[in-house]
């Protein structure tokens, strides 16, 4: 066996502890999520077994099992389509916070509902500076924060319409 054919014993645990991460993953799918992926039959049936596992050791086991079964496929497709399940709440989750940035930006600087009407085109400027207003007056009464959480809807439905339109 030539050097480069070698792998430490790090980088095999490594490896074999992302197998059995994607295993883990898979246990936690939904049943019609685990139907969409591709899977050998035994697979498919070792993660049906852990599922109904509810000792910790043997689901422990189970895990270790699915691994190893792992270790003799391409385990690329499967993490690819996982990785393509979750992408649209990854995305959402990323267009949410941009958008709880862009309402504490608007809450702390006026001219800002300027800056976010440039880059969200149908975004009403003049209706994100009245509720800006309205959501650093409530903050200062302490009252409920009732403009507070419209801003951040009318900011979250302009970045979620330029998301539709320019994904």
């Amino acid at each position: 066996m030539s050097d480069e054919n070698l792998i430490s014993k790090s980088r095999r645990k490594r490896q074999a502890h992302e197998l059995q991460d994607i295993g883990k993953a898979l246990t936690q799918l939904r049943p019609d999520q685990l139907a969409r992926i591709e899977l050998p039959e035994e697979l498919r049936e070792a993660i049906a077994a852990c599922r109904r596992m509810t000792k910790h050791e043997a689901i422990r086991r189970q895990m270790q099992l699915i691994g190893r079964m792992m270790r003799h496929l391409d385990a690329a497709p499967i993490a690819a389509q996982l990785d393509a399940m979750h992408a649209p709440s990854h995305r959402q989750t990323a267009l949410f916070h941009r958008a709880e940035k862009w309402r504490d930006e608007l809450l702390a600087d006026a001219a800002a509902a300027e800056r976010f009407a440039l880059e969200y085109p149908g975004a009403d400027a003049g209706r994100l500076r009245t509720l800006a207003a309205a959501a650093r007056e409530e903050r200062q009464a302490e009252q409920t924060p009732k403009r507070y959480r419209e801003l951040f809807q009318a900011i979250n439905a302009a970045i979620q319409e330029h998301a539709k339109r320019d994904p």
